[in-house]
């Protein structure tokens, strides 16, 4: 089932989510249903507090990206991806730019910068301990979501010159005044 997708300003995106603690038929449910949206939004990274969610869970889906490497074979764990209780382990030192957008703030993108390499522990959709070293598109969608987790936006990462400049944009869309091809939910309407 497609869910609405919160929009910036609505308080659910800034808390602060809750370990999940096990596996049920509702939580099974919860993650084809944020799979269905994302694909639907055409999005390759959804956290559960964008569709109105406390649980500490996200998926990822780069198919739409294509297979990575020259020789055509995919240096990717199979998609999509379901992280349930995720950690960061370790992050590399090197750091690099990449335009960023999200489905809960439609048609704006910018430039944010973020580790190269990350290492991030979870639990997949069977429950199973999981460890991933990720790099690239990878380690940056896993980055965004999992800010999502610990109520960080991706303008948080902006500099104060660029937020400033996209302060009337932000207002009005905590205002409401936002539309997206895909379902929303406007701040304070659920």
């Amino acid at each position: 089932m497609i869910l609405p997708i919160h929009v910036y300003g609505d308080p659910v995106l800034r808390e602060q989510t809750v370990v999940v603690e096990q596996d049920s038929p509702g939580l099974q449910a919860l993650i084809d249903s944020m799979i269905e949206t994302m694909r639907g939004a055409e999005g390759i990274g959804l956290a559960a507090p964008q569709v109105g969610r406390s649980e500490r869970l996200f998926v990822v889906d780069l198919e739409p990206y294509g297979e990575p490497g020259p020789d055509g074979e995919s240096a990717w764990p199979p998609q999509p991806m379901v992280f349930i209780n995720p950690v960061i382990d370790e992050e590399s030192d090197e750091e690099c730019e990449f335009e960023e957008g999200c489905l809960s703030i439609p048609d704006l993108r910018e430039i944010v910068v973020r580790p190269e390499r990350i290492r991030v522990s979870y639990l997949d959709r069977s429950f199973s301990p999981q460890v991933l070293d990720a790099d690239d598109i990878l380690a940056r969608v896993i980055q965004h979501e999992y800010d999502h987790l610990d109520g960080v936006l991706f303008v948080d990462r902006i500099s104060v010159f660029r937020r400033r400049l996209l302060q009337r944009r932000l207002r009005d869309m905590a205002r409401g005044e936002v539309s997206a091809e895909y379902p929303l939910v406007p701040p304070g309407a659920g």
